[in-house]
């Protein structure tokens, strides 16, 4: 019988999880179409100032509380199988598990609260909580934990890389300022009316730029315009100056700016200024993030795929041990019967 304790002992002991183990697969996509039921239900909410309400809110009330029992159920069973904190491979020492098991803990809280204090408390912000659940996919989804584990690993080479964007921003926004400072305020009137141009945009002051009477003979440029989108597109000052070098370097609109400058002080070397800047801070810098966050995303799913196969080693080699367990508690079981076999034989001749 001692023989059969350990060997059972064997079959049970360790992870103290194989049971679930064995049905982790239909589990976990219970868990998962669970998930997904539960954001369809949150889409499908209908919110309702003050206290009003429909049959539909009423009837996804009752099926969210449905939702949540079985989330506590499962993170009840982990909690059992796992333990919940005290040794390695606790349920509480996986960060996903951690949280699934916060996310819980509000439903929770926001639940009970909601059904005990009736006066006095915004039900409606406790509610606001259940937007934390679709994030229980990360934990039930592993191509997910890649990708947002790739994020997170990713944030000290992509704060070099920000420097480096801070860096071109700055060295072009000065650039900019000694180049172009005030030259964005000059727009076309009509020397008669005094009326600004329809739809107004820089003039040249000089024969380079833009000429105002090629619309119309009345019309002469004069510098007394905010600038264009309301004065904040120039190189006045260093801010507004760094705010249209990250404008262009973001490539939106960057080509208007380029015409606004060209309207203003013509088209000789000005394109020089905007082509690097495009070239150097969006195409090859931006690309730098492109270049890390896919480089972290090969390691993790490296090691996510090693983990994986060690995993499937370890449920190899324990499959074999349980099964080595189950041969020498069979090989101890034949040697054991033919002992007593022969004693009941000596007991016989004895007695005749």
């Amino acid at each position: 019988m001692s023989g059969y304790s350990g060997m059972v002992c064997q079959c049970y002991g360790g992870q103290g999880s194989n049971y679930i183990q064995v049905h982790r697969r239909p589990f976990e996509y219970l868990i998962l179409l669970t998930i997904f039921a539960n954001c369809v239900a949150l889409a499908v909410y209908t919110p309702y100032p003050n206290a009003d309400s429909n049959s539909t809110n009423l009837s996804l009330e009752k099926i969210e509380n449905v939702f949540l029992g079985i989330f506590t159920v499962e993170c009840v069973m982990k909690i059992v199988a796992y333990g919940l904190f005290a040794h390695p491979g606790a349920y509480l020492r996986n960060g996903w598990n951690l949280l699934d098991f916060t996310i819980v803990v509000i439903g929770l809280i926001s639940t009970v609260l909601s059904q005990i204090v009736k006066e006095g408390l915004d039900v409606k912000a406790l509610r606001a909580f259940r937007v934390l659940r679709p994030l229980r996919l990360v934990s039930g989804v592993p191509s997910l934990q890649v990708v947002l584990n790739s994020i997170l690993r990713a944030m000290v080479p992509l704060l070099h890389i920000a420097l480096l964007v801070l860096f071109v921003i700055i060295i072009y926004a000065i650039i900019g300022l000694e180049l172009f400072s005030g030259k964005l305020h000059s727009t076309c009137y009509h020397n008669v009316t005094g009326d600004m141009m329809p739809d107004p945009h820089p003039c040249g002051m000089n024969e380079s730029g833009f000429m105002c009477y090629t619309i119309d003979v009345n019309m002469v440029c004069r510098d007394k315009w905010i600038g264009p989108n309301n004065g904040i597109t120039n190189f006045d000052n260093f801010g507004l100056a760094m705010l249209t070098v990250f404008q262009c370097v973001t490539l939106e609109g960057w080509t208007d700016v380029l015409y606004y400058i060209e309207d203003a002080l013509g088209n000789s070397w000005q394109w020089i200024y905007f082509i690097s800047m495009v070239i150097l801070g969006a195409f090859f810098v931006m690309n730098l993030i492109l270049g890390v966050l896919s480089g972290e995303f090969s390691k993790e799913r490296e090691k996510a795929k090693a983990r994986g196969d060690f995993h499937k080693l370890r449920e190899k080699q324990q499959i074999e041990e349980d099964l080595r367990g189950y041969l020498d508690w069979i090989t101890q079981a034949e040697d054991i019967e033919p002992e007593g076999e022969d004693r009941a034989r000596n007991q016989d001749g004895k007695c005749k």
